[in-house]
C-alpha cells in the first residue's frame, strides 16, 4: 500500500486530534471520558436526556458508519444492535462501560485504517447514492467528535455542580 498523500495525512491528524492526540482546543473525545466510572457515564441531567455512555456509543457508531461508507461495505456489521442512538443496557455496569469505551477505541482504529487507504484524489469522490464527498465525510466525523466532546464536558460540569 502506498503512503497517504499530504491531504489524507492532514485528515488523519485531524481525526486523531479530535479523538486522542493533544490539540489546541483542549480536551479531545478520549480525554473527556478518561477516568469516568460507569455511574458517572450513566448520569443524566434530565429525564430522557442523553448520557455520556449514549454519546460514546453514538460516536463509535458513526466512526463505523463512515468507515463502512468509505470502503463501500454493507450495513449490519456494527457489534451492537441498532443505529445512531442505540438502546443500551440499564443500569450501566462497570463491565459494560469498559466495553463501550473499548468499542469506541476500536472503531476509531478501524476508521483511521480506512482513511489511510484513501488517495488524496479519492477525497473528492462522492460515491454513488451519496450526497457528500469522502473528504467531507472524514472531516465531518472529526468535527462530530469535537461536538460531542463539548456535550460530555457539559454533562460532567453539570454533574459536578450538584445536579447528581
Amino acid at each position: 500500500m502506498a503512503h497517504p498523500g499530504p491531504t489524507v495525512r492532514q485528515l488523519l491528524t485531524l481525526l486523531d486530534e479530535a479523538f486522542r492526540r493533544k490539540s489546541w482546543h483542549g480536551t479531545n473525545l478520549r480525554g473527556s471520558i478518561r477516568g469516568l466510572t460507569a455511574a458517572q457515564a450513566a448520569w443524566c441531567g434530565r429525564p430522557g436526556g442523553r448520557r455520556i455512555v449514549d454519546i460514546v456509543v453514538h460516536c463509535a457508531y458513526w466512526k463505523y458508519a463512515v468507515r463502512r461508507r468509505l470502503r463501500g461495505e454493507k450495513r449490519g456489521s456494527f457489534p451492537l444492535t441498532g443505529s445512531n442512538w442505540l438502546e443500551l443496557v440499564d443500569p450501566v455496569t462497570s463491565a459494560a462501560w469498559r466495553e463501550y469505551v473499548r468499542l469506541l477505541e476500536e472503531q476509531h482504529r478501524q476508521l483511521i485504517a480506512a482513511v489511510a487507504e484513501l488517495s488524496d484524489g479519492a477525497l473528492a469522490d462522492t460515491p454513488a447514492g451519496r450526497t457528500v464527498s469522502n473528504g467531507m465525510l472524514v472531516r465531518g466525523v472529526a468535527l462530530h467528535d469535537v461536538y460531542h466532546t463539548g456535550q460530555i464536558q457539559s454533562l460532567k460540569a453539570a454533574r459536578a455542580r450538584g445536579n447528581r
